[in-house]
């Protein structure tokens, strides 16, 4: 039975969600709470394997509560986030504190709303329960540094990332390691198209090299990071003017738009010139596309299992035999450049 605790300051959310999770097999609401301070009563008498969280609250604000919950005793938190362009720095900065995911909060007609959203939120609900959380600390200057200072690259090389829950911080520790003459990078990490926005200009403030949410026709230059938007497939072709990026908005590939199976499955024409890796997230996206990848000679890893949030798609890409290795988060940089260096 997992045990849930709501916080929320919205006597309506408290009770849809409630309504919600109460009607799931294997879930029970242990309490709800209008604010962190109650939380945190709550938290020390009912012991929850999983928390929902609303960012905007009275008294103390979700992501001041998450930081302090993160460090002090960390937990599975799902957020409850407005789906808007000022809410969603707060939700990636939420999920780099370590909450597990989110889920969007609607902004009118709450009921019906987020009823519609009833099975999204258990199955992120239960896959919370079983993720692996780690106390917040602030990122080391060791951790900071980058690698691969002193390495040279060939002009066509790609690297190439799927990621989906947990993966916007997996995703910022990689990156914060690339130096800025890394070969171009093109990311597919499961994430609605407001927060991809976000995301990726937040990884350009922090990282050496250039982060963007990738464009139609954009040039893979070397020291870039290309990240697709929430709500096309990201493709790279290549032309005459060399590797560029192709937005897709066909339908979703394995319920997910973007995919990584459409990311990967676009670079299998550049074989040997792709390294890839399988970041942390749940499902099996990009697994079959990586093991064709790998067949055309890429080089591929997947993120190890206890370094991961969920392992879930790095776990199927393993047992597919579509990678070389398995390796952990803090080498993953690593790996990826030293398997390209000339």
């Amino acid at each position: 039975m997992i045990k849930v605790l709501i916080v929320d300051d919205s006597p309506l959310i408290r009770g849809l969600l409630k309504e919600i999770l109460s009607q799931a097999d294997g879930i029970k609401v242990v309490g709800t709470a209008e604010d962190p301070y109650e939380a945190r009563e709550l938290i020390k008498s009912t012991s929850p394997d999983v928390l929902t969280l609303d960012i905007e609250m009275p008294k103390m604000n979700g992501i001041n509560f998450l930081k302090n919950l993160m460090r002090l005793r960390p937990m599975p938190v799902v957020m409850i986030s407005t789906l808007t362009q000022e809410g969603s720095p707060a939700t990636i900065e939420a999920l780099e504190l370590g909450a597990v995911d989110f889920i969007s909060k609607p902004t009118s007609n709450v009921a019906n709303t987020l009823m519609s959203y009833s099975d999204l939120l258990i199955k992120k609900i239960r896959v919370a329960a079983g993720a692996r959380v780690r106390a917040f600390k602030a990122p080391s200057q060791e951790s900071e540094l980058e690698i691969g200072r002193n390495y040279t690259f060939s002009r066509n090389t790609i690297l190439a990332i799927g990621a989906s829950t947990g993966g916007t911080e997996a995703i910022r520790e990689v990156l914060m390691r690339l130096p800025t003459h890394a070969p171009p990078v093109v990311i597919t990490q499961h994430i609605p198209p407001v927060f991809s926005t976000s995301f990726a200009q937040r990884m350009d403030r922090t990282c050496a090299v250039s982060v963007k949410e990738a464009e139609d026709g954009d040039i893979l230059l070397p020291g870039h990071v290309f990240i697709a938007p929430g709500d096309k497939h990201l493709k790279v072709a290549h032309t005459t003017t060399g590797y560029v990026c192709r937005l897709d908005d066909t339908e979703p590939v394995n319920r997910h738009k973007p995919s990584v199976e459409v990311l990967f499955n676009s670079l299998i024409p550049m074989g040997k010139h792709v390294c890839a890796a399988m970041l942390t997230g749940m499902g099996s996206d990009g697994a079959k596309a990586m093991l064709a990848l790998k067949a055309a000679g890429a080089n591929t890893f997947a993120q190890d299992e206890l370094s991961c949030v969920v392992w879930g798609m790095p776990r199927a890409a393993y047992e597919l035999g579509a990678v070389q290795s398995l390796v952990p988060l803090s080498k993953v940089t690593e790996t990826m450049l030293s398997a390209v260096k000339k």
